[in-house]
């Protein structure tokens, strides 16, 4: 099964997305961390993102993403991670999974608010010496850290929040229409506990999965129906994230 995870900045998809991964076993495809890694080796890239701070060409991006998944033979149990954003990259990877036999099964939309947006990232402060992130809403900072070595960045203030909310639904409306055409489209209400979105979501591939493929239950779902083992809608926002993230992971 390949799914696309989908939402603004903010909207909590990093977080889903690594939980998922750990729940069922598929393979984490970072678009932000595969292109991170690939503008230490090339300076074209690095121009782009650290010098220029512009988005990297569909081309190119593509090409990175398809060399990567081919190094490590990776074409299936996938989930895509800020790619694909537009539907020019979607028609892109869509032919290479073609290609090799395989296919987009699912794409999860994480919906929330322009207000909740700008709440959640305009609260995002890093550590000057550490360059650690913290957030004053969801992962405070501790109390002995002096307020003086906090800064915000200025891609986190109010305007240019507001300016990435709007490039983000120019670029990606276009791809919901065709996801949602192509039937594949879930959307998830993202204003919600990080445990109450990941069983929600969980329902929902199941209820999914079992439409593309009749009578079958996700493994990871069968274990959960045996009473030996604990359910996940027991399971507190804190078991989640401990279970699946490395200390000091901050995706969202």
């Amino acid at each position: 099964m390949n799914i696309i995870i989908l939402g603004t900045s903010g909207s909590g998809k990093g977080t889903q997305a690594k939980l998922l991964c750990g729940k069922l076993g598929l393979n984490y495809v970072s678009m932000g961390d595969i292109l991170r890694a690939a503008a230490k080796n090339r300076v074209d890239i690095d121009e782009t993102i650290n010098k220029k701070g512009e988005l990297v060409p569909d081309e190119i991006t593509y090409s990175v993403l398809r060399d990567y998944l081919e190094s490590k033979n990776i074409v299936d149990n996938i989930l895509f991670d800020g790619y694909p954003r537009s539907a020019r990259q979607y028609n892109f990877l869509k032919t290479w999974l073609t290609k090799k036999g395989k296919q987009f099964d699912l794409a999860l939309l994480l919906e929330i608010s322009d207000k909740e947006a700008i709440r959640r990232l305009s609260a995002r402060r890093i550590d000057r010496k550490t360059g650690e992130i913290y957030n004053l809403i969801t992962d405070p900072p501790p109390e002995k850290l002096s307020k003086g070595n906090l800064f915000i960045r200025d891609d986190d203030k109010p305007n240019a929040i507001k300016k990435r909310l709007q490039w983000y639904k120019d670029t990606t409306n276009p791809l919901i229409k065709i996801l949602k055409k192509d039937g594949i489209l879930i959307k998830i209400d993202g204003e919600r506990p990080i445990d109450t979105i990941f069983v929600d979501i969980m329902r929902q591939i199941n209820e999914a999965s079992t439409g593309l493929h009749p009578g079958y239950l996700l493994p990871a779902l069968r274990r959960e129906q045996n009473p030996s083992e604990a359910k996940i809608s027991s399971l507190s926002s804190t078991s989640l994230r401990s279970r699946f993230f490395a200390k000091g992971d901050k995706r969202a």
